[in-house]
Formats: structure tokens, C-alpha cells, sequence
């Protein structure tokens, strides 16, 4: 039988103290229910005791059905001197009516020494009078062990006792926690094993902090010693470097280790939530994480694509679809004939024009080009080399311009187009800078004879220096990526003029989208432009 390893999310509470991580309520309790659906085991929705927010996330989640997973309310033991009934965090953690209670406590004597300022004994008792209480108002109740192998290291015996203490308050679960992220996967396995050996019907967890770059490691050693709960985030959110990564642990255990987390039917969401999580906190996504990554399955060396095309394991340990991510051939100065090819079968028809696409190719990537998130520019460039392209319309020119009116910037942008053996001229305005204002001019001028316009919208526009040392003379790249209903598409300029560069991603990607909806010839345009 296969064995369970259950997951623990803490992206809404650990995840959240990451820098830069902010959710609004809203964005909490659509995650939790993303998080349930994934098929997450415990969700811990923040401390209840600490802010407003978190008291009000509770009782909103009252009204939300978790199909899936226990929510989980996170504390600190009592406070010293006080009783368990008495302290105010036991008992807001309690009102907020979870179906699990969290509470960490001290195991490293130093800590207890210099932060708690108590006895080891006091101490020992906070853990059990703490855990006791819960246990008794809530039903459930986990320990987590914090600084547990650094206290481990120093003083194991006293670490021990912590650990003792909460089994003998009730803990279901103790959890040890490498919070600072300092110790190394042997460090792991020796303190989960000393758990177990002294404490043989014990359930333990891990929750390990990434300062040292080994949390997804030390989560896997600890699992594979006898570890039955993994404690994370999505994206690796948390505190200083984060968490281990719950999108990385995941696969590795439902896929490579052979120990059901979440099941490898709920794998294929996986990508989709990291990606929502990344949305709801406002944060770039990271293309090389493992797994979930937009690169995490690209492909950009000629040799590694020519395997690829015969058997993709050569180059991929696991197919993307499994974790609802995909498979990327990248074009660059290092493709060869498998990397085209793949990105666009359709010229294996033209053989004698494979070499001029790859010149072509390195030659521009040589100015400063780079294909590898322009597929739509990369497209049409292999299509007017092998003649199945033509220009939908001509940009004659433009001018943009940018001015402080009435406390605040204006933009103006005027473009010339032609159509057939029609010119228009169109200007308009913007408040998003010249780039904004020149797309809305380009729009104006298409929209009349080609109303999908309409639905197009400019999703990312980044910028990119291609050679620093030349200082104000450097050359830009300018990459835009735009979207028409789920469809998404990347062109890419490249000039000495940052307006010029983005004119011409800006243009390749109407190009492209007229290419789409089955524009070919100039005087099917303007016939329409006639007719318009």
C-alpha cells in the first residue's frame, strides 16, 4: 500500500510574512478554497490573536464548505506566568473555532533563555498546559517545535523533553521545525530519527525554512525518515528566502518517491495554482522553479531538442502535462534544425529554406533579437521567409510625446498607416506613457476594418538592455506580450530608440493577430476599408 503523507499549507499565514506578500481578505478566502480543491490536507489561515484581518478570515470561513481540507489556526504557548485559561491567545485562537489548533513553542534552550527569558522548566510547562487546553476547547491540537534542530544540535536532551512535553499535553502532532533554515539534510534525518526513537508512536511533521536553500531537501530527508506530515507554501513564500516549497515537495513525493501527498490526479492543478497564488500577491512569477516554472520544461540547445523530438525523456524526468504545466522550444542563435522544427513543423515542406531561417535567426539575435519569448515575431519571420506572409498593413510613421498637464502626465501619439493604397492617420491619447498612448493610436487606426481589435489587450511590456557598456547609446529590447480571449502571443523590437522598439513589437503583434483571423492579402484589406 501505497503510504499518506498529508500537506500543510501555511501559505495564507507563513506565506504571507514572505517581503512583498500582502493578501487582502478576499484574496484569503479565494486561495484557502484553490487550496481545498487541490486537495490540500490542512490549511492554517493565520493567528488569530495578531491582527483584525485574521479574526474576520475566520469567521468568513465559517460560511465556506472546505470539501478537503481541516483549517487550521496558528498561536504561541501561553504567555509565562499566566495560566493557559487566562491568556489572551489561546483563547482567541479557540473563539475562531478551527478544526485544528497550531501552537509553536521553544526547544532550543538559548531561546528560551534570551527570548522567553524563563526557566526550562517554566518552559516545558507553557508547552504542556498550552497544548492541554486546546486539546480541550478546540479537539485538536499540533505542536510545532520550533528551532528544533538547532536545539537538536546544542542540547538534545532538552529538546527531547520539549517534544515530551507536548505529546504529554495531547499533541496529535509534533511538528519539527528548522526555522532558521541553517541545518543540512544529514542534520534532519538525525533529529527526526531521535524523535522516533524515543518516541516510537509519535506522529511528526517538518517544517523547514530556506535560508540555506535545502527546505524542499530537508522536507523530502525528513519524509523519507518517517515524517508523515510536510508543513509549506505555495511558491516557496515565507519569511526572509521562504519556505519550503510546496510545489516542488508535492511532485517530488507523489511522483518520484512513490508517497501519496495530494494524489497524482490533483498534480495537474498544480501549475495553475502556483500561478493564481503569484496573481493574489501581486508578484512576478519565478520561470525557473521547479515543476511549475514557464521554464521549467523549455528547451533551448539544438542537441537537447533533436533528442526531445525522439523521446522526450532524454531531456524531462517527468511529463508537463502531469503537473499542468508545458513543454517550450526556445529559438535562439544556439537552435538547430530540430529547434525550428518544432516550433514550426510546417517548414519541413521547405527544406532549402531551413539555412536562411537560421541565419537569419542568429543574425538578428546577433543585434540583440531574442525569439524565446516572441513565438509570434519568431512565426511570421520563418512565414516571410518562406513567402507565406504578407503585411496586413504598412506603418508609414509615428510620433509620441509626453507632457505634465494639470498636475499629471499626458501622453500624445499620432501614427500613419497604410492599408492597400489608403493611408490613415489617427492620434490619441493615454495616461499610461507613450508606449500606452502609441498602442491606442495603432488601435484606432485598425479597429474600423478590423473589428476584433477590440478584444486585444497588452498584458506585459518589458524592457531589456542588450548592451549595457554603450551607457545612453545602448540598444533595448523591448518584448510585449498581448492576449485575445485565452489566446496569448509575445513579439519583440529591438533599437537604439526605446519608442522605436516598442513600435515595432507593437506592430509584429497586430500583425500577427490579423495573420490569426485569416487576413492575407492588402486588397481583401482594402476592400474592407472600402467598405468601412
Amino acid at each position: 500500500m501505497t503510504r499518506q503523507v498529508e500537506i500543510y499549507d501555511s501559505t495564507l499565514r507563513d506565506g504571507s510574512q514572505g517581503e512583498g506578500v500582502n493578501f487582502s481578505l478576499e484574496d484569503k478566502l479565494r486561495l484557502s478554497q484553490a487550496l481545498d480543491d487541490l486537495g490540500v490536507h490542512y490549511i492554517e489561515g493565520g493567528w488569530p490573536g495578531s491582527n483584525p484581518k485574521d479574526a474576520e478570515y475566520f469567521a468568513a470561513m465559517e460560511a465556506i464548505v472546505l470539501d478537503n481540507a481541516v483549517l487550521a489556526a496558528f498561536g504561541s504557548t501561553r504567555r509565562a506566568g499566566k495560566s493557559a485559561a487566562e491568556d489572551e491567545n489561546l483563547n482567541k485562537i479557540a473563539a475562531a473555532r478551527p478544526g485544528v489548533a497550531s501552537i509553536f513553542g521553544k526547544t532550543w534552550d538559548l531561546h528560551v533563555h534570551d527570548a522567553l527569558r524563563v526557566t526550562l522548566d517554566e518552559n516545558l510547562a507553557m508547552i504542556e498546559s498550552s497544548i492541554k487546553f486546546l486539546k480541550d476547547k478546540v479537539g485538536r491540537a499540533f505542536f510545532d517545535a520550533e528551532h528544533f534542530f538547532d536545539g537538536c544540535r546544542e542540547n538534545p536532551e532538552y529538546a527531547l523533553k520539549c517534544i515530551e512535553a507536548a505529546l504529554a499535553g495531547g499533541a496529535e502532532r509534533v511538528v519539527l521545525c528548522d526555522t532558521n533554515g541553517g541545518r543540512l539534510v544529514r542534520e534532519v534525518a538525525a533529529g527526526v530519527d531521535a524523535v522516533l526513537k524515543r518516541f516510537p508512536d509519535a506522529r511528526v511533521g517538518i517544517h523547514c525554512h530556506n535560508d540555506s536553500g535545502l527546505a524542499v531537501a530537508n522536507s523530502v530527508e525528513a519524509v523519507m525518515h518517517g515524517a508523515d506530515m510536510v508543513q509549506g507554501c505555495v511558491n516557496g513564500f515565507g519569511e526572509r528566502t521562504g519556505n519550503a516549497d510546496l510545489c516542488a515537495v508535492i511532485p517530488i513525493l507523489d511522483l518520484k518517491a512513490d508517497i501519496r501527498a495530494i494524489g497524482r490526479e490533483n498534480l495537474v492543478k498544480l501549475t495553475n495554482i502556483s500561478r493564481f497564488a503569484y496573481e493574489l500577491a501581486n508578484m512576478p512569477r519565478r520561470g525557473f522553479q521547479p515543476f511549475v516554472g514557464s521554464s521549467a520544461f523549455a528547451h533551448k540547445g539544438g542537441v537537447h531538442v533533436s533528442a526531445m523530438a525522439r523521446n522526450s525523456r532524454t531531456y524531462e524526468s517527468i511529463d508537463p502535462e502531469v503537473v499542468g504545466n508545458t513543454r517550450r522550444i526556445l529559438i535562439s542563435e544556439l537552435a538547430g534544425r530540430a529547434s525550428v522544427l518544432a516550433r514550426y513543423p510546417a517548414l519541413e515542406a521547405h527544406p532549402d529554406k531551413m539555412k536562411p531561417v537560421l541565419g537569419e535567426v542568429m543574425r538578428l539575435e546577433n543585434e540583440g533579437f531574442a525569439f524565446e519569448n516572441a513565438d509570434a515575431s519568431f512565426e511570421m519571420l520563418v512565414k516571410r521567409i518562406i513567402g507565406a506572409f504578407e503585411p496586413a498593413f504598412d506603418l508609414i510613421g509615428f510620433r509620441a510625446s509626453t507632457e505634465e498637464r494639470d498636475g499629471g502626465s499626458i501622453s500624445e501619439a499620432s501614427v500613419k498607416i497604410r492599408i492597400g493604397d489608403i493611408e490613415l492617420h489617427t492620434v490619441s491619447e493615454g495616461l499610461h506613457g507613450p508606449v500606452g498612448a502609441l498602442d491606442l493610436a495603432l488601435r484606432k487606426a485598425l479597429v474600423h476594418v478590423f473589428p476584433f481589435f477590440d478584444g486585444i489587450r497588452l498584458i506585459d511590456y518589458r524592457v531589456h538592455i542588450v548592451n549595457a557598456q554603450a551607457a545612453a547609446n545602448a540598444k533595448v529590447r523591448v518584448v510585449v506580450q498581448s492576449q485575445e480571449g485565452e489566446d496569448t502571443w509575445g513579439t519583440v523590437g529591438v533599437s537604439e530608440n526605446i519608442l522605436n522598439a516598442s513600435c515595432q513589437a507593437l506592430v509584429d503583434s497586430f500583425q500577427y493577430l490579423i495573420m490569426r483571423h485569416g487576413g492575407k492579402s492588402a486588397a481583401n484589406h482594402r476592400r474592407r476599408l472600402h467598405q468601412a
